[in-house]
């Protein structure tokens, strides 16, 4: 996947900010982090920005198309880098591990609603429950 740039930020309307940087190069290396985690290494990255105005990022990035969030039951929204490809979730329900799974089909074919009751903008998250390899070996 290729990175997100400070011209992906200017081609979608957005300031190029030391924060937006930040929070994008963050999670071209490391995907499916929840926004504590995203504050704590931006803090780290940039040196003095307040959550408030991480989370502000993290909407415009959103809005822009260049982040995604998963927001899986129980637990805090999760973040990472948009990607041209759809892909599922399948989520450890002990320790909170995330792999991406790959859709082989086209996004409509993936889930539709049978009724759209005039309804815009639909999307649908598709989250697989399960126990990884390290929970069952500590399980076991």
């Amino acid at each position: 996947m290729p990175s997100t740039t400070a011209e992906d930020l200017r081609d979608r309307g957005l300031r190029v900010t030391a924060p937006r940087l930040a929070v994008l190069e963050l999670l071209d290396h490391g995907s499916h982090l929840p926004a504590d985690s995203i504050v704590a290494a931006v803090r780290q990255r940039t040196g003095s920005v307040s959550t408030q105005g991480v989370y502000n990022v993290l909407g415009d990035l959103l809005a822009a198309g260049l982040v995604h969030r998963i927001e899986p039951a129980g637990s805090a929204a999760l973040y990472e880098l948009a990607r041209e490809e759809k892909h599922h979730h399948l989520i450890c329900r002990l320790c909170g591990t995330v792999k991406d799974l790959p859709c082989d089909h086209a996004a409509s074919e993936c889930i539709s609603p049978p009724e759209l009751h005039d309804f815009a903008d639909i999307e649908a998250e598709i989250v697989f429950w399960g126990t990884c390899p390290a929970c069952q070996y500590l399980a076991g």
